[in-house]
């Protein structure tokens, strides 16, 4: 099959396109580098079956060629990271919203399947812990900024599923909890490779909050390999799938393993939310999936723990600084 994927010069679209190419897929990249790399796909190139366009799924005309050309789409693109979301919400809300309705509208004219990817961000502030594919969404008010990513991916999913109830257009959504791994960047508030980079230069390591807020990370091979089989199963389409692991830690936690495994005289520094993104941020407390419905569809279980997780992001950013 040829595969496009949107947003591929991403770190996880490239340990996609990687995957695909492996399994002798054909794979198109379309993407304009506003938060992805042309690094991350240097090793791709030349590889029988791949290639690349840098532009943006805004340019109408190209996006429409592109999944033309396609057997089925991967749609990625997307604005991410906490940081990018609360200092450009403009370029958010476009992005995540215009970008998705294109690709729907393109896709449909010969119902190329879509596999589109949202994010734990979903579920808000609901304290209805671990999330449910069914649980309700609970957002903070219109004028915090922060809320603007979660609140235009669930646009994009109702618009993705209405796609499918009225249209028959074949769609699977993805809910990305924490996907961590080589190739990703802290530059956007990832925080595993925030806290290794912060550590490998000699720290400190900068938790914001008082770090008791926990996350789940999962590693971006095992997550990838998920996409690849929920895409090529028809009975997945107008389904919602999490996608991350369920192995919970706090942020503080987090930070006291990255200093343990890279250097124990690191010192790590509590930064208030208000210092690191302005007056009057929420985060939510804790972000844990129930990934029972995905281990039911493909048998979902991730190959990868915390520990092995940080050991592969700490030699990646060791050598690729």
């Amino acid at each position: 099959m040829r595969f496009l994927i949107t947003g591929g010069a991403g770190f996880i679209g490239s340990h996609l396109s990687e995957l695909l190419l492996a399994q002798g897929d054909r794979v198109l990249v379309l993407d304009d580098l506003s938060t992805g790399s042309m690094a991350n796909l240097e090793f791709l190139k030349g590889r029988k079956g791949f290639d690349y366009r840098i532009d943006s799924i805004e340019n109408e005309p190209v996006l429409a060629e592109t999944i033309d050309e396609a057997d089925a789409v991967f749609h990625l693109a997307a604005a991410v990271g906490v940081r990018l979301v609360v200092e450009e919400p403009v370029r958010t809300i476009e992005t995540n919203i215009l970008g998705t309705r294109l690709v729907l509208k393109h896709a449909n004219k010969k119902k190329k399947p879509v596999l589109l990817t949202s994010t734990s961000e979903i579920y808000g502030k609901s304290a209805a812990v671990p999330f449910r594919e069914d649980s309700d969404m609970v957002f903070g008010p219109t004028t915090h900024s922060r809320w603007s990513y979660a609140c235009s991916k669930a646009i994009d999913e109702f618009l993705a599923l209405s796609y499918w109830r009225e249209k028959r257009q074949p769609v699977v959504i993805v809910r990305l909890f924490n996907t961590v791994g080589p190739r990703q960047v802290g530059r956007y508030g990832m925080v595993i490779p925030r806290f290794v980079g912060q550590a490998l230069s000699g720290g400190p390591i900068t938790v914001y909050g008082d770090g008791t807020q926990s996350r789940c990370f999962c590693d971006v091979t095992d997550v990838v390999a998920a996409l690849d089989q929920l895409l090529r199963d028809p009975a997945a389409y107008g389904e919602v799938y999490n996608v991350g692991s369920d192995g919970e830690v706090s942020i503080l936690a987090l930070a006291e393993r990255v200093r343990a495994l890279v250097d124990p005289k690191v010192a790590i520094k509590l930064v208030p939310y208000d210092e690191a993104y302005g007056p009057g941020f929420e985060d939510m407390v804790r972000r844990v999936p129930d990934v029972s419905k995905l281990k039911k569809k493909i048998g979902f279980s991730p190959r990868h723990d915390l520990d092995s997780i940080l050991a592969r992001v700490i030699e990646h950013l060791s050598t690729h600084p």
